[in-house]
């Protein structure tokens, strides 16, 4: 019996073409760890190894365009998303390094802080020393403002966040919509927490305050103009750089944070306190890119002028949201500060922002 001969595999045959995004040299391509970025510093930052060049860019990296694309539109991530132009989009690195190990920790610890300040009030029975006046104060108005906060979390940082040209502008975007989601949850929870321990708390009343009280229409109003902003730039400029300072801190900050120990309550400060935090951090980066924009060397005139149209667009009826808060300053039984003395801070203050970014103040702010 002879035997079979053995049988031949066929394998294919591995060709090197040198084809052109293998062969070419780029910064550091010699080294054994190498970027494809100029760090800020000497060296590279976790945040931005993890960030930066992580989103392709076919100005950068991607020598054969496009990798992919939408079915009916350009491809990849387009600048012509918003009016806005940089000589260099990539050049904006977030300030607070934001990235997802510091989200998970900076928001637990947040979330850890609400905890434990509602479990100790709740034990200490600090809600019973409430005056009715207050109680409707928190259950009409900062009930109110939740709805604020999470409608634009929802329609107008969670819309955006994948409309940047690069992905430190998304990656930072993307942060501030958990933030306003997680504030707005606080103080649903906060809402949910009264109307359990005080039988005379109405956790509904912020419904009908949202929908139908006139002191609340006009910033509904702009809340809801701006979720129907099509440029993802103006609407973070519309929402962060103007809205958020003129109304935002008026309430929060000038407001309910500088009134509520005199009625006796030291929960809601921490908690309002946790968003004006958020606020902050977010405000830095969103200072950062601007700030870059109207200095861009080549478009900077272009953006400052575009921004001063943004500026008329959305000062107007923020100053008008913000004017028909006035009656409730005078809705709790203790009220040390004026409207007047509030949001003559608050004007302060965005005046300073605007002169830190390099635009004129507007003519409404000093009427």
């Amino acid at each position: 019996m002879t035997s079979s001969a053995p049988k031949v595999r066929s394998f294919p045959k591995v060709e090197f073409t040198d084809s052109e995004a293998g062969a070419l040299d780029f910064p550091s391509s010699k080294s054994r760890s190498y970027n494809y970025f100029e760090p800020a510093k000497l060296r590279a930052t976790v945040y931005e190894d993890v960030t930066v060049d992580v989103q392709p860019d076919p100005d950068r990296h991607l020598s054969q365009g496009w990798i992919y694309g939408f079915g009916d539109g350009p491809g990849g991530y387009p600048q012509e998303w918003t009016a806005a132009k940089s000589s260099n989009w990539h050049a904006f690195l977030d300030p607070n390094e934001e990235w997802e190990q510091t989200i998970y920790r900076n928001n637990s610890a947040v979330v850890r802080q609400v905890s434990l300040g509602l479990e100790n009030a709740k034990r200490a029975g600090a809600y019973g020393n409430w005056n009715p006046a207050w109680q409707k104060f928190i259950a009409r108005n900062l009930g109110a403002w939740m709805h604020a906060e999470n409608g634009i979390a929802l329609h107008v940082f969670t819309s955006i966040q994948r409309s940047g040209p690069t992905n430190m502008i998304n990656n930072a975007v993307a942060v501030n919509a958990a933030h306003k989601m997680r504030f707005a949850q606080d103080l649903a929870l906060f809402n949910l927490d009264l109307s359990e321990s005080l039988d005379s708390f109405d956790g509904s009343a912020h419904r009908e305050v949202w929908q139908a009280a006139e002191e609340w229409q006009p910033v509904r109003k702009v809340v809801e103009e701006l979720t129907a902003v099509g440029d993802w730039g103006e609407l973070l400029f519309g929402t962060n750089i103007v809205f958020e300072q003129l109304v935002g801190q008026l309430f929060r900050s000038e407001l309910v944070m500088q009134i509520s120990a005199g009625n006796g309550d030291y929960i809601t400060p921490t908690i309002v306190g946790t968003g004006e935090h958020d606020y902050n951090r977010d405000l830095r980066y969103t200072r950062a890119l601007f700030r870059l924009l109207t200095r861009d060397e080549t478009h900077g005139a272009g953006n400052q002028e575009l921004f001063g149209q943004w500026l008329a667009q959305w000062v107007p009826p923020c100053l008008e949201a913000a004017r028909a808060l006035q009656p409730i300053w005078s809705q709790p039984a203790e009220t040390t500060r004026t409207f007047a003395d509030s949001f003559g801070a608050t004007k302060e203050k965005f005046t300073q922002l605007l002169e830190e970014i390099g635009l004129d103040v507007p003519k409404e702010l000093t009427q």
